[in-house]
C-alpha cells in the first residue's frame, strides 16, 4: 500500500489501523517527498509525503476491491470538514507487474466490481519494472523502481522458500 499524508501522525495511526485490518506489516519504507503533482494540495495541504509499506500476508487478487473499499472508509472516517488528511492506495505486486486499486475510470484500468478498478502501474521486462506511458509520476522514479525491484525480489524469495503460499 501507498500512504500519503502531511502529519506524520496520522502516518502512523494509518498505518497501525492497517495492521490491525490486514496483518502486521513487514516493511515500511522511507518518506517519499510527495511532490510530482499537486493533485491533493487543496484538499491535504503541502508538503505531502508518501510511504509505501508491504505485509507479512499476501492478498488474494480477487479481493482487491473488498481492500480498496477498506481503505476508502478508513480515509473517510479520518476526514475532517470533507477533507482526507491521509490518501491510502492500495495495490499487489507479483512477478509481473503492479497493480494499484484506484476508483477511477480509464482507458487503461480494467472494471473490477464495486465501483473499483485495477490500475496496471509498473511492468517486470528486461530485469526490472518499468513505467508505462500512464504510470504515476512518482512511480516513474528510479528510487521508487528499485523499492518495487526489491520488493519483488523478497516476493520470490518468499515463494521459493515456501514462506508465502499465493491464493
Amino acid at each position: 500500500m501507498s500512504l500519503i499524508a502531511r502529519e506524520d501522525a496520522f502516518f502512523t495511526r494509518g498505518m497501525e489501523e492497517l495492521s490491525a485490518m490486514f496483518c502486521k506489516t513487514d516493511y515500511v519504507s522511507e518518506k517519499f517527498p510527495f511532490d510530482s503533482t499537486d493533485y491533493y494540495t487543496q484538499e491535504m495541504g503541502k508538503p505531502l509525503f508518501r510511504h509505501f509499506i508491504t505485509f507479512d500476508r499476501l492478498i488474494c487478487i480477487p479481493s482487491l476491491p473488498d481492500v480498496k473499499r477498506a481503505t476508502n472508509e478508513l480515509e473517510e472516517r479520518y476526514a475532517l470538514d470533507g477533507n482526507r488528511p491521509i490518501n491510502i492506495d492500495p495495490g499487489y505486486i507479483c512477478l509481473e507487474h503492479v497493480i494499484l486499486a484506484t476508483t477511477k475510470g480509464y482507458t487503461h484500468r480494467p472494471y473490477l466490481r464495486d465501483g473499483i478498478y485495477a490500475d496496471l502501474t509498473l511492468m517486470y521486462r528486461n530485469k526490472s519494472f518499468q513505467p508505462l506511458e500512464w504510470t504515476y509520476p512518482d512511480y516513474r522514479q528510479e528510487a521508487v523502481i528499485r523499492l518495487f525491484n526489491q520488493f519483488r525480489k523478497k516476493y520470490l524469495e518468499d515463494l521459493r522458500g515456501g514462506q508465502r503460499e499465493p491464493c
